[in-house]
Order: structure tokens, then sequence, then C-alpha cells
């Protein structure tokens, strides 16, 4: 991996992690239920602006550079070597904009069905949605392991204050799993910091280490990335949670909280223990194929709309974990493609499931049926979403699915042939779902009384619609700007750092 110069350009990744954690330390101080109109708005403004701050790392990235870009570093604690020290490279670029304009989407959500303590509320998804920047942008170990955790905190208070009726065991089930899977990750960190006297990750990157150091620092980590993917078999906290959580808050877990463990691994697994990650590869290539069809079936016999969602969430970002570890270029590019699309489709999803539960009151699909008779322009929208929740060309969610089953039948057929059943089976849980809530006649009074989107609802929905399908008819974005950053991992990850 190549080393990074610091950026001449303004502070561009400090502003994107900090103004929403400032705007929402603003919310909370000032916010009240007694002036919500004000709060929602002030919200509103933050998170636009929050989001125009990442415009400029996609106009001044460079897609031929190698290394980190629009680098930032000062001392923190200088004592013991920590620095403020962010980057990015075409790994994590579009997951900064990405997780801004997922911020956008849901306080605009949130803007009628949030009531009480509308501040709280507000101020948490701000402030998390910069604690999350930070991770996808930390360069300092030590950096990274705060943001990762810190993003717990705000995620727990959403669930455990405006989740459903068992929202206190949800909350408590989200941060144990999660929490506890991370504790192993401090004690690699602490022990390349004693092997190589520095916290910078990309000093990791060359650290010689034995076949057996590689293999306990990879399996450190992964406790920490797999549980936050979910991988199979420590993904049975998501379902739970999903059910249980407020409609922002399943938004933002689904869109952008699953890639911070997918994001991990290409950034510590992999780089850091090379020969490590070959050699466990069938291990991890083994689980992912377990999520994509088993799961993929389990989410077929759900009853619960959300938990259907939740359950495809899991398939789908199996795919991702097995882009990583077929080790070609197509796979790993098609693998980040899924994770950018699985932020659009997987959060239109719970959000589109919001829309119902708000009127009707029910995520059971039995409650429901005949909801196109009454709600056109939603049907629209959740067909759409479905369509590509089950890989319709055309829509972001073929690009990177396609692009994952390309690179593994390279690395082997039967690996590539096992992987396209998740075709067959996300057809089939989302076709099955989209039948019985949206087609037929007019189930009972609830659907007969739902009404069709606002013009709030209508442009939500049509921001995160024009995304899936920009993405889906025109790629080349996307994969220009990873394409050096994937070359240059896994030629890194080609050459064995065993002293």
């Amino acid at each position: 991996m190549m080393q990074s110069t610091i950026s001449t350009l303004p502070p561009y990744l400090s502003l994107a992690i900090w103004l929403p954690i400032i705007f929402g330390a603003i919310v909370l101080a000032v916010g009240r239920d007694s002036n919500a109109g004000f709060t929602r708005v002030l919200t509103l403004i933050g998170s636009i602006i929050s989001f125009g701050a990442t415009i400029p790392l996609i106009t001044n990235f460079d897609n031929a550079a190698h290394g980190m870009q629009f680098v930032e570093k000062a001392a923190w604690i200088e004592r013991f070597n920590i620095y403020y020290s962010l980057g990015i490279d075409g790994l994590s670029l579009w997951f900064v904009p990405l997780t801004a304009f997922i911020t956008i989407i849901v306080v605009i959500s949130a803007w009628q069905v949030i009531q009480n303590r509308v501040a709280q509320y507000m101020g948490a998804f701000l402030i998390l949605s910069g604690i999350m920047i930070g991770v996808f942008t930390a360069m300092d170990g030590l950096l990274f392991y705060f943001f990762f955790e810190a993003t717990l905190i705000p995620m727990y208070i959403v669930i455990g204050i405006w989740g459903g009726d068992n929202r206190v065991y949800a909350s408590f089930k989200f941060f144990l799993y999660t929490f506890f899977g991370s504790l192993l990750t401090l004690v690699a960190i602490i022990y390349l910091y004693n092997v190589t006297g520095s916290w910078d990750i990309l000093h990791w990157h060359k650290a010689p280490l034995t076949m057996t150091e590689q293999i306990a620092i990879f399996f450190a980590f992964f406790m920490a990335f797999a549980v936050k993917v979910p991988m199979f078999p420590v993904h049975t906290w998501l379902p739970d949670v999903h059910v249980e959580a407020p409609t922002g808050g399943s938004a933002v877990l689904a869109a952008i909280m699953l890639k911070l463990g997918a994001y991990g691994f290409i950034r510590f697994s992999l780089p850091i223990a090379p020969d490590a990650s070959h050699h466990l590869a069938g291990f991890v290539i083994t689980l992912s194929l377990i999520a994509v069809i088993y799961i993929g079936l389990v989410a077929l016999v759900q009853k619960d709309m959300k938990k259907l969602v939740a359950y495809s969430s899991i398939a789908h970002m199996g795919f991702v974990t097995l882009g990583f570890f077929v080790f070609n270029n197509m796979a790993v590019q098609g693998a980040i493609m899924q994770m950018i699309s699985h932020g659009f489709v997987s959060g239109a999803m719970f959000l589109c499931i919001g829309v119902l539960y708000d009127q009707a009151h029910s995520r059971q699909i039995a409650d429901y049926g005949g909801v196109v008779n009454k709600m056109p322009r939603f049907a629209a929208f959740f067909i759409l979403f479905s369509m590509a929740n089950c890989g319709l060309p055309a829509t972001s969610g073929f690009v990177g699915e396609f692009m994952v089953i390309l690179g593994a039948t390279q690395y082997n057929f039967w690996i590539g042939l096992l992987a396209a059943t998740a075709l067959i089976f996300g057809a089939a849980y989302s076709l099955w779902m989209a039948k019985r809530v949206i087609f037929g006649k007019v189930a009972n009074h609830h659907v007969a009384e739902l009404v069709d989107l606002n013009g709030r609802e209508f442009f939500m929905l049509g921001l995160l619609a024009v995304a899936t399908l920009y993405m889906g008819l025109y790629p080349a974005p996307f994969t220009d700007t990873m394409q050096t950053s994937v070359a240059d991992l896994l030629a890194h990850v080609a050459h064995s750092k065993l002293p």
C-alpha cells in the first residue's frame, strides 16, 4: 500500500465528520417539543449542509491516484503517538456521501411520525452520521476504534426510546452483540501498535507477521466485522433489532451501519493479514454462501415485512463478503458496488414498510392485500425497490451481484453457480411479499382506509428511486473511482508478508 501525503485542499473530511455532529449538538441544545417545527427545519438544514460538504470529495477525487487522498493529520494524544489522521481512497469514497445522503432521507421520513422528543431523535441521527463518516475516513487505528464503538451509542438510544414494544430487549441485544464482538479488535489494535510502534493503519499494512500472528489478528478483527455485517452464524441479532427499531433506525442500520463491518475487512483484515486471508478464504466463502442460500430461504418464510427485509439484508451482505474473499478485481469491485446499492435499496424498503405501518399499524404481510388500489404511487415505488432487491437489470441491485457472480465464477465455477442461486431466492421472497401486499383485491377495511403518498413521502422515495436507477443504468462513475484502489489492494494481498 502506498503512503499518502498531507492534502493541501480544505479539510473536507473534517467538515464531513464534524458538521453533522455540531448541528446535532445545536439541535439537542435548542430543540424542544414546544418548537418541534423549528427543530425539524434546523435538522434538515444541518443534514443538507453536511451532505454538501461531501460533494467536493467526489468532484476533486483523482481516479488514477494511488494511496489515500484528502489526507489530514494532527497530533491527538502525542505522548502515545496517537494522531487525528483522516483519508479516503476508492474503497471508502462513496460511503461518505452515502451516509450524509441517507441522513437527509431519514430526517424527511421522521417529519410527521416522530412527535415526542423530536430534538433528541433528530440530534441522535445527525451525531450518528458524523461518527459513521469518521469510521470510513479514520487512518489511525485508535481513532477508528473510537468512532467504530461510538456508533453504538446513538443507535442504542434511538432503538431504546423510539422503538417498538420490545425495544429494551432489542437495544440491549444490539449493544451487547456488537460491543462484545469488538473487544478482541481492541486487543489486535494494541498488539499491532506494540509490533510496529505506530497506530497508523497504512503502517500496519506493511508489518511482517508470522502466520500464527496473522491468523490470530484475522480472527480478532473477524469477530467484530462479522457481527456488524452480520455474517452467519452471528446474524441473529439483526432481525430482532430491525423489527423493534423505528423506521429511521432500520433505514440507517441497513443502509450504513452494516457496511462498517464489511469495510473493516478491506481496510484491516485483507491488507494486514494477507496470508491468513488466503488461508482462511474457504472458511469465509462457506459462511458467505450459507448466508446467500440458507438465509435467503429463511427470508422466504417470514410473515413480518421487516423481518423479511432484514433477512434479505443478511443474504445480500453475504455477496459482499464472498466478493472480498475470491480475490479478483471484478468480485471486489462488485462487492463494494453491492454495499453502495444495498444502502439505497434496503433503506428504501424499510422506509416503504414504515409508510404502510404509519397508517395501518401492522407489519404483517397477511394484514395487507390490494394496496395498489388505494396507493398507486406508493405501489410503483414498492415494486421498483422490490425488483432492485432481487437484482433486476437496470437497477443498482443487479450491478454488484452480477459482478460478484462473474468474479466468483472466475475463481471457481461451482462457487459462482451457488452464488447465482441468490438471484432466484431474492426474486422469490421479494415477489412473494410484493404480490401479497400490493396486488389483488382490497383485503380489509384497514387497506381500504390507506391514503397514497403525500408530497414529502413521494420526494423521499423519489430520491432513492433516482439513485437506484442511476446506479443501475450508469455504474461507471462508481466503478471508475474504485478501480485503482482495488487493484492496489489485490496487489498488496497477493504478496506474502511472512517474515
